[in-house]
């Protein structure tokens, strides 16, 4: 009886001991290996993985106490994948809730207005805190994941900073800038000015995406979107070049040649009369503005002097005379 007694105590003092010292690792301030210190955990890692990957970067003394801890918080299986930045010194029973709490510190994808998508699902791929679950995909398959009624992805994507935490999936990311952009593309409709020869909100997106292209200074947006419009009114061949440029893909050299503007395409707008058959970049929202609201002018026709500014012009002879000035 008195061995049993003895065993008992030693277990209730060991217990005690246990407890005393769990509680002081738990409220000791751990020792930052950098400020700030940065970590990531990756999707499915398991907290003793989690928990060796702090102490060979130096922020645990040691693994075991930390998953200790953990165990006896019944929290083991609770931890979030994600980017997590440690700005000052924390107890590591507040790092466990920093964990179990999914307090991680974002990254961020800025899509750019004028990109193609080409363009934007190289950003996508080089990113590597996204998961890159479309990276084989055909544009249908992203189409259909992402929920898009379309037929084609150029010009679906509003640009613009998106923030997510690490391990996001990509189609998640195309689906915000997706939903995003079709906000917008709707409320500017609704409001749009009358009598505009654009059938539908697609029609729209894609004057807005050659007014993006073709605008050097701001100033010029809404001028240059009453160009195109005054154009499609009077039945005018729109003569843009980046619809030219787009149609010809990798085959642009960087130079646009006399027969590159012969050669029809369903993009060259200086063989075929009105829209082209899709968006050619993507617009922001001051394109989709300009497209929808342009300025009210009697200008057919634009030309750039040079310095990111166009001279615009009401009739042929004024337009030659630009010209001549500017481009010869």
């Amino acid at each position: 009886m008195r061995l049993i007694k003895r065993l008992l105590l030693l277990a209730l003092f060991a217990a005690a001991l246990l407890a005393g010292g769990l509680d002081y690792y738990a409220t000791r301030p751990l020792t930052l290996p950098a400020q700030p210190f940065e970590f990531s955990l990756k999707q499915g890692t398991s907290l003793k993985s989690a928990a060796r990957q702090m102490q060979q970067a130096g922020l645990l003394p040691n693994d075991w106490m930390f998953v200790m801890l953990a165990r006896i918080l019944g929290r083991t299986t609770q931890i979030k994948a994600g980017n997590y930045e440690l700005e000052a010194a924390l107890t590591p029973s507040e790092l466990l809730d920093m964990m179990t709490q999914g307090r991680v510190s974002q990254s961020e994808l800025s899509i750019i207005e004028g990109w193609t998508f080409n363009q934007l699902r190289a950003a996508l791929n080089a990113n590597a805190a996204i998961r890159h679950d479309s990276e084989n995909f055909p544009e249908s398959e992203i189409l259909q994941h992402i929920g898009a009624s379309e037929g084609h992805t150029e010009g679906l994507f509003f640009p613009d900073t998106y923030y997510f935490a690490s391990g996001t999936s990509d189609l998640d990311l195309l689906k915000r800038a997706y939903q995003t952009m079709q906000k917008h593309l709707l409320e500017t409709w609704q409001t749009r000015a009358p009598g505009l020869p654009l059938d539908s909100p697609y029609q729209a997106l894609t004057l807005a995406s050659i007014v993006e292209k073709e605008t050097g200074q701001s100033s010029d947006r809404n001028m240059i979107a009453g160009v195109f419009i005054n154009r499609l009114h009077r039945g005018m061949l729109l003569q843009t070049d980046p619809t030219v440029i787009y149609g010809m893909g990798e085959k642009f050299d960087g130079n646009l040649h006399k027969r590159d503007l012969l050669t029809d395409t369903s993009y060259n707008t200086y063989t075929r009369v009105g829209l082209p058959p899709t968006p050619i970049a993507l617009p922001g929202l001051a394109a989709l503005q300009a497209a929808l609201h342009p300025a009210q002018t009697d200008a057919l026709y634009f030309v750039a002097r040079g310095d990111g500014s166009s001279v615009f012009s009401s009739s042929l002879e004024q337009h030659n005379r630009a010209v001549n000035k500017y481009q010869k």
